[in-house]
């Protein structure tokens, strides 16, 4: 397992130019989304809604919303790049470079998290001139955002050389990632719904997540924070191996 800086680093760069290049659509559309959000949910439902837990609604939901930015942000991007990468077939002059693995395999995953971070970053300064935020603890709210970000790198990673059409990113999107973070728990407390509701929000993974943050931001959380962490970690480990095992066979990336 052999990692050289300068190669990485080069790949890095492409990444992050691709993504720099169209700034409308990295740095505005979560400028724009945050006023929305902030304006219907703190606005015009959190007078009707009230406190959650001892927080005002919009400061409630606001740590689900910057994750949401984030594992978005780190998705979509590492997602839509292998993808075109392979239907180019520009990712067969990659493996056939002096680049590693593993060099590879992290300059996408990081280029990712670059981009999620910047959206969620955003989003974050743009709440924080309309609202007061609070933070519990920022060691746990960085950390957590952090390896949920990785998570999602990682995992648009693996979507992208899966996806046999475009339209299956979008798919995975709309119908598979977007549902599991609005069910857990990023508009309301878990401990609000039926017990079996309860029981069952257990099972999605973006639960944990969502909670870890918030637990970060608020001090406040339907689970235990360093539980949630470790399952989130123990998902980045598996995310990484199954990764690295693709890039070292070339399976469904060599033509």
């Amino acid at each position: 397992m052999t990692f050289n800086f300068r190669r990485f680093s080069t790949v890095l760069k492409r990444e992050f130019t691709r993504y720099w290049n169209i700034k409308r659509q990295t740095l505005l559309t979560p400028l724009l989304n945050t006023y929305l959000y902030i304006g219907i949910f703190g606005a015009a439902l959190g007078s009707r809604v009230g406190d959650l837990e001892g927080f005002s609604y919009i400061v409630f939901i606001l740590p689900g919303l910057v994750m949401m930015a984030l594992a978005m942000g780190a998705f979509e991007n590492n997602s839509s790049s292998l993808f075109q990468m392979r239907f180019m077939r520009a990712i067969d002059d990659q493996l056939a470079s002096p680049l590693s693995s593993l060099e590879l395999l992290a300059a996408y995953t990081l280029g990712g998290l670059i981009r999620g971070s910047i959206v969620a970053g955003i989003t974050l300064v743009t709440a924080s001139f309309l609202i007061d935020l609070p933070l519990a603890d920022p060691v746990l709210f960085f950390g957590g955002l952090l390896s949920v970000g990785l998570f999602f790198a990682l995992l648009g990673v693996l979507a992208g050389v899966l996806a046999d059409q475009f339209d299956q990113i979008s798919l995975y999107t709309s119908f598979i990632l977007q549902p599991l973070i609005f069910l857990g728990g990023v508009f309301y407390s878990v401990s609000l719904l039926p017990e079996v509701f309860q029981t069952i929000s257990h099972f999605n993974p973006l639960f944990y997540m969502i909670n870890l943050v918030r637990h970060g931001m608020l001090g406040a959380s339907d689970v235990d924070p360093w539980l949630s962490l470790g399952l989130v970690l123990l998902g980045c480990v598996v995310m990484f191996l199954v990764n690295y095992r693709i890039f070292q066979t070339g399976y469904r990336l060599r033509s």
